[in-house]
């Protein structure tokens, strides 16, 4: 049964392939566009000596059995790679589509639910929109997210994709959009290869990106594991605990661990409360409160026997020094970086969400006796603003020369398909007419729409009249919080002021009008009168 409705899936998967969305407009003079997704953002497929493949990274149907026995690996100190399991399979990531097939939609066979696994898509259609064309004007760069971000082979992938997207869009320097932990990639590359990042990138914007760690979701993950799916399609994903034995043998999370040299305004902390026993056997309980390097120690002691199963062998799989020695390279390359002259950085980041900080285990009533028994044991979170995994402050903290940075409402991922970041790409890509009255920072465009002014003098006195209207965009008719936006009948506002010793008085009336399709339409009309000497 269950091979049947993989043979059906695969049947779809073809189906939806051969289905082509329609390109309804091309404009030729867009500048490339290169999207790279953050950590489990890239369909992933294994291939095996004959060159038959199959999906392993994203799948619902048999994905827990295909991620523990082709996505499970070991790392390989000597060469800094992560090193699948099965000898007989090695990871590829998809190229079709110019590589916006790998992170389009990381489960093309899904059907029912299937914005669950969208990662691009929303703004892969939206910029079709504005007449970027797939192959020409805009590409993807996915890329087996187990390594290390300045892991040799995946940046001289990116240097080969910097140079290929470059010619087939005809010489024009090229944009970057990174996400999350595609940011990371980026800098290592930038602070590695500073020279061929000029040649061929005009801009780089990096949306959500942990430059500074994302402290709570990390440390959680270090001894619970995480879900990348969430609702009901999680009772047919990879369980935690297989997700778990793979990420304690990644590089790429030892590397969004709290950097510790960066100065929090509120040192993350890992949190236990413990119950001790004093000399004469009395019983205490105790929080005890670890820094993020101190906590170490605990993810050592919590994950001391933990072991895998695979192929018939137990293997030891404990929290991995070589990796964290590793990881600790990558930051201090990280921390070199800087932005070339001739390319503009962006930074776009993720707010009003309740992110992880710090992680607590137990409690006064049940405190932890066994950190081997963590594991099991639930996280709770004090947490700070942020995207729901990555805090501002880590966000905001890229240690670049910066031409904006700006906070977006939204969640780590979702905000991919944010109208407000839509609205703010176009902008700095100078996609279709430019508007120059738009302000990404508070995302409304204001436009003068008329302006009149009349002198004349009457009876000694000199007068002035003046007439001016604006047209207000405003970021979302449907924003509640916005007050101007929900009143149905216009405001009215007047006031007046004179000047004795000159003999001078004016008054003016502001009236703004209730919006219409996302429009406001604003009138000042003022009157000053003066007396002439």
């Amino acid at each position: 049964m269950a091979v049947l409705l993989e043979e059906i899936a695969q049947s779809v998967e073809i189906w939806l392939k051969l289905i082509k969305k329609p390109q309804s407009y091309v404009d030729p003079n867009l500048d490339p566009v290169l999207l790279v997704p953050g950590i489990a953002g890239s369909i992933l497929n294994a291939v095996d000596d004959n060159g038959r493949g199959e999906r392993v990274w994203v799948r619902i149907i048999g994905a827990d059995y295909k991620f523990r026995t082709k996505l499970w690996s070991r790392f390989d100190p000597s060469t800094g790679q992560t090193v699948s399991l099965d000898p007989k399979t090695h990871i590829v990531v998809p190229e079709e589509r110019y590589g916006l097939h790998a992170i389009d939609v990381l489960d093309p066979e899904m059907i029912i639910g299937r914005d669950c696994v969208y990662y691009f898509h929303d703004m892969i259609v939206e910029m079709m929109k504005w007449g970027f064309q797939e192959g020409k004007t805009l590409f993807g760069f996915g890329y087996d997210f187990r390594q290390s971000n300045r892991f040799q082979e995946a940046l001289e992938r990116f240097a080969a994709k910097l140079e290929a997207v470059y010619t087939a869009s005809g010489g024009k320097k090229i944009n970057i959009i990174s996400h999350s932990m595609g940011g990371l990639l980026v800098k290592c590359f930038m602070s590695l290869h500073s020279d061929i990042f000029e040649k061929y990138v005009q801009n780089w914007i990096a949306i959500a990106a942990p430059f500074q760690g994302a402290p709570g979701y990390i440390s959680s993950t270090f001894l619970n594991g995480m879900s990348f799916v969430e609702g009901w399609e999680q009772n047919f994903f990879i369980s935690k605990w297989s997700m778990h034995q793979l990420l304690i043998e990644c590089p790429s999370i030892y590397e969004l661990m709290a950097c510790p040299d960066f100065q929090w305004e509120h040192n993350p902390l890992l949190e236990i409360w413990r119950e001790k026993h004093d000399k004469d056997g009395n019983s205490n309980i105790v929080l005890e409160s670890y820094s993020p390097e101190e906590s170490v120690s605990i993810f050592k002691e919590a994950l001391s026997s933990n072991t895998v199963t695979y192929d018939g062998l137990d293997i030891p799989l404990p929290f991995n020094l070589e990796i964290l020695q590793w990881a600790c390279e990558t930051r201090k390359i990280l921390s070199c970086a800087k932005v070339p002259s001739q390319v503009k950085f962006y930074n776009i980041y993720g707010t009003n969400l309740e992110t992880p900080h710090s992680v607590c285990y137990g409690s006064v009533e049940e405190p932890v006796t066994d950190l081997e028994q963590l594991k099991f044991v639930k996280a709770r979170y004090v947490c700070v603003d942020g995207d729901g995994t990555v805090p501002v402050e880590s966000a905001m903290a890229d240690g670049l020369t910066a031409e904006a940075r700006i906070g977006v409402p939204g969640e780590h991922r979702g905000i991919l398909c944010e109208p407000h970041v839509f609205r703010i790409l176009k902008h700095w890509l100078k996609a279709g007419d430019p508007d120059p009255y738009y302000n990404p920072l508070n995302d409304y465009v204001i436009l003068p729409t008329a302006f009149e002014m009349e002198k004349h003098k009457e009876k000694g006195l000199q007068v002035t009249s003046l007439k001016e209207e604006w047209e207000i965009i405003c970021r979302d008719s449907n924003d509640e919080d916005n007050i101007i936006i929900n009143n149905r009948k216009p405001l009215v506002s007047s006031i007046a002021v004179s000047d004795q010793s000159s003999l001078t008085e004016a008054r003016a009336t502001v009236t703004l009008h209730p919006q219409s399709e996302g429009k406001q339409h604003i009138e000042l009309n003022a009157i000053s009168v003066s007396a002439t000497v």
